[in-house]
């Protein structure tokens, strides 16, 4: 007599509909091979501001194996957002190192059906942006075509497609496309399209295009740069712009609280170091103070200005609250776009410093 158990677990095995966000660092066994202390610093220091954008985009880490981190979202607006932020975020990070020594995370995006197995998450759904993010540049960000038709009339981003791409052990081929940029962020690595699919109606066309394309391609590339240009002559005029002034009894549009790491980098004394703190946007002005140190306690005040434009200036200072003194003082520039500061700078003889926070929701009333 047959054995009914099987059936009975897949009666009672959940299954649900699921967006998910794969990634994993670009050329990590090299960087491990170089340099496995640093890479490992880094890495940890990305991987906090990862996990805290994640939740700050109401997403879920369900998985980590080395190098790889996969996460859940009930939103493909909203893993998009989170992905495009976790780049922006990382490359200020990356800036502050050499180019052989970036740690940098290639990321794919799936929206499908999975399966729920405790607190893990499997199935093709999960399968599929693990091969989307193969598909994807150091710092850059691949999505299926389930995903760009959630989200292609809500965002402000740019697509390449790389038409219907055949990835090892997925069954159906699958439409990818790539993310070139996103308009807070601004450009994104992009890879060259390949493993599309041509018919002949598209040799056909691209025949005809060969031959009359010459006198179009010269027109159109004037016509580019004649938008490029106007667009720079734009947001040069914007960058220019005078520091906002926010009338009395109304609220500037960066207004509210902030919050997400500072991080200091590594030194060959010290190893790289990330705290959570948070901040208060009113008007053009950035503020917050709090105590660090178990023993000799340590007082934090930190002021700055924030631009209409969302470019921004930070100081921090470290006062002794035994006798106040000074005893260092982080100097940081950087931009607020989309609900993120992302701020770079130095202290104590050149040691780099980075701010990552994101804007905080406001409670319910």
């Amino acid at each position: 007599m047959p054995d009914g158990n099987d059936n009975t677990n897949a009666q009672f095995l959940e299954r649900k509909l699921a967006t998910i966000l794969s990634a994993d660092v670009a050329e990590f066994s090299r960087l491990m091979g170089e340099d496995e202390e640093q890479t490992l610093g880094i890495f940890r220091g990305h991987r906090q501001v990862f996990e805290s954008l994640v939740a700050m985009h109401r997403g879920r880490v369900f998985n980590t194996a080395g190098d790889a981190i996969l996460a859940e979202f009930n939103s493909a607006v909203e893993a998009v957002r989170c992905a495009t932020d976790i780049q922006a975020a990382l490359r200020t990070r990356n800036d502050q190192l050499p180019p052989s020594r970036q740690v940098r995370f290639r990321i794919g995006i799936n929206l499908g059906d999975v399966m729920v197995h405790g607190q893990d998450l499997l199935g093709d759904g999960v399968n599929v942006a693990a091969r989307l993010q193969t598909a994807a540049e150091p710092g850059g960000i691949c999505i299926s075509g389930s995903v760009h038709d959630q989200i292609r009339n809500k965002l402000s981003l740019s697509f390449q497609s790389l038409g219907e791409m055949n990835f090892k052990n997925i069954q159906q081929p699958v439409r990818t496309f790539s993310i070139t940029e996103a308009e807070d962020h601004g450009a994104l690595p992009a890879p060259k399209p390949r493993g599309a699919k041509s018919t002949p109606v598209q040799w056909i066309v691209a025949g005809l295009l060969l031959v009359a394309g010459v006198g179009y391609w010269s027109y159109a590339v004037k016509e580019r740069i004649k938008a490029d240009r106007t667009r720079e002559i734009a947001a040069g005029a914007r960058s220019a712009e005078a520091p906002a002034v926010t009338p009395a009894g109304s609220a500037g549009r960066f207004d509210g609280a902030y919050s997400g790491p500072i991080c200091y980098g590594e030194t060959k004394k010290e190893p790289e170091r990330c705290y959570q703190a948070k901040g208060t946007i009113s008007g053009s002005k950035i503020a917050s103070t709090w105590t660090m140190g178990r023993e000799e306690k340590v007082n934090m005040f930190l002021d700055g200005h924030v631009a209409k434009s969302g470019d921004l200036n930070i100081e921090i200072e470290m006062r002794s609250q035994a006798d106040g003194s000074r005893l260092a003082r982080i100097d940081l520039t950087g931009t607020l776009r989309g609900g993120l500061i992302s701020a770079s700078g130095s202290f104590l003889k050149g040691r780099p410093a980075t701010l990552n926070w994101h804007k905080v929701p406001d409670a319910p009333h």
